[in-house]
């Protein structure tokens, strides 16, 4: 595991200082960024102190937005819906005026913000049964692509009568990743952008890297005996983390992440819901990568004062089941909003979790079993269980994790997900699904160590080992130390010095540079 001395600031967290100071106080169209080499900032050290203390004291007295406005436009997507949301409380807590962008389908709720943020809806009427993929065998890039052909026409009308109204020039988009169609259109009208990845810095890092695996002949993988073959400039990963998608066709997968990388290049920064203790060296990467600004500002949720967005419903009362049970003693189990399984995987995990013995809390979505319209648990399971065991359809994630009785977490290996429990200190069963989830396990796994991947098919005894071997053996001890490292480390650095309290005022000050759009 890495070790980081938390007084001495990392090189990357230097680099990324340097290079954002600099882009916040020269407009980036007074020079060329690209002029300024990141190779050339960092092996110069008396450099970088003069560049940074020559910008310091050229940046404003305080990270104030000066009553701006920023527009934001999600993907709509609960896993991207949440964090695009929490940088908007972000950014209006230091000052800025909010105008989310959304899809007409999958709308976030205005009730759960301040009043004096905008909504608005893009795309009403777009046919968009076939953009929502569901279970996850579903072709998740194609949908990427179709939102992004689909909403582009009404988001250039929608962009241009933000422009034309009476609240003046925006000081710039700030767009998911996924939407390059919408940063092109932003282009076309001269207004600046910001991108915000929602994974993991080590996730970009590895979309960066899909091409030369290709020009390689290492994608799309010819065999299976090819799988475990692990890559020697992404460790720790293997070959098989880099398949996203079994259902996908190669050349749009390629295109979809051609596009993300594409976005990130051609924006004004990069916001990152990560920490540099967590991904220091994977953001020194992007930052040699993309050259332009990065902003590690995370963990999003606990930076943000405003609530949790959700397009499901939680139950709340699997928070009081939680006060009665012992502390530590409770497996969370959730898949999160997109993937599934089959009626069989769901029998076993059920049988699973019933024999190792131990309280579990399990989220079964009423859509969380594929090629089914129901989810049925097997006769005699509830019996089994009664006392020990809660099943729930959804559940407030943040408040479980953060709950002194859950002592673990099944996970799917969604990034909202991954932060969550780390930030938390509560170490991981993985079993990812598609997208960056392969990723986030293998490091959850192999550079972290607050969790293992629970691979092959799935069998209650194997299931019912892993669970006992994670809550009462000491191998779940040493993750659970590690995860609560982890976690004071994430603590560190949402406190004010801390690395993404810091990042979080660069990148005010980087919105508030931008030129006008008009």
């Amino acid at each position: 595991m890495r070790s980081f001395n938390p007084t001495i600031p990392s090189k990357s967290i230097q680099t990324m200082l340097t290079f954002s100071l600099l882009y916040s106080i020269i407009k980036p169209n007074a020079i060329p960024y690209g002029s300024i080499s990141p190779s050339a900032i960092r092996h110069s050290s008396s450099l970088t102190k003069a560049m940074v203390a020559s910008a310091a004291e050229k940046a404003p007295a305080t990270s104030s937005g000066g009553n701006r406005r920023v527009l934001l436009f999600p993907l709509p997507f609960q896993g991207h819906l949440n964090p695009m949301l929490q940088l908007a409380d972000v950014l209006h807590a230091r000052g800025l005026r909010v105008t989310v962008f959304h899809a007409a389908f999958n709308a976030p709720d205005p009730a759960c913000r301040p009043a004096g943020y905008r909504f608005v809806p893009v795309g009403a009427g777009v046919p968009t049964a076939d953009l929502v993929p569901t279970g996850s065998n579903a072709d998740f890039a194609g949908a990427l692509l179709g939102i992004n052909e689909r909403l582009q026409g009404p988001f250039q009308d929608s962009l241009r009568e933000a422009l034309e109204d009476e609240e003046g020039a925006p000081a710039c988009l700030v767009l998911d990743s996924n939407l390059r169609g919408m940063q092109v259109v932003a282009d076309r009208l001269g207004v600046p952008t910001l991108v915000l990845r929602t994974g993991g810095a080590a996730c970009l890092v590895a979309y960066m890297a899909f091409p030369a695996l290709c020009d390689k002949g290492l994608l799309p993988p010819q065999d299976h005996s090819q799988l475990n073959m692990p890559l020697d400039d992404l460790p720790p990963l293997r070959l098989q983390d880099m398949v996203f998608s079994t259902t996908t066709p190669h050349e749009t997968m390629t295109t979809c992440l051609e596009r993300i990388v594409e976005s990130a290049k051609c924006s004004s920064g990069v916001i990152l819901n990560t920490f540099n203790d967590l991904e220091d060296v994977e953001l020194q990467k992007i930052i040699d990568g993309v050259r332009v600004p990065v902003y590690a500002i995370g963990p999003l949720y606990k930076i943000s004062s405003g609530a949790q967005s959700s397009l499901l419903s939680p139950d709340q009362t699997c928070l009081h089941w939680l006060d009665k049970q012992e502390a530590r003693s409770v497996l969370f189990v959730s898949f999160g909003s997109l993937a599934s399984m089959d009626q069989e995987e769901l029998v076993e995990t059920a049988w699973g979790l019933a024999h190792s013995r131990m309280p579990f809390l399990w989220v079964i979505r009423p859509d969380a079993v594929h090629g089914s319209g129901k989810v049925g648990l097997p006769d005699g399971f509830e019996e089994e269980t009664q006392g020990r065991g809660m099943v729930v359809s959804w559940a407030p994630q943040q408040d479980v994790l953060g709950h002194q009785a859950v002592g673990g977490f099944w996970t799917h290996n969604g990034w909202n997900s991954t932060l969550e429990s780390i930030c938390e200190g509560v170490p991981m069963i993985c079993r990812p699904h598609f997208a960056d989830q392969m990723i986030n396990a293998r490091y959850v796994e192999e550079v972290w160590k607050v969790g293992f991947e629970l691979e092959g098919k799935l069998e209650r005894g194997n299931i019912e080992r892993g669970i006992r071997k994670f809550l009462c053996e000491e191998e779940g001890g040493e993750m659970r130390r590690r995860a609560s490292d982890l976690k004071n480390k994430a603590t560190r650095c949402i406190k004010k010095g801390g690395s993404s309290q810091n990042m979080v005022g660069l990148l005010v000050n980087c919105i508030m540079s931008l030129p006008s759009s008009i």
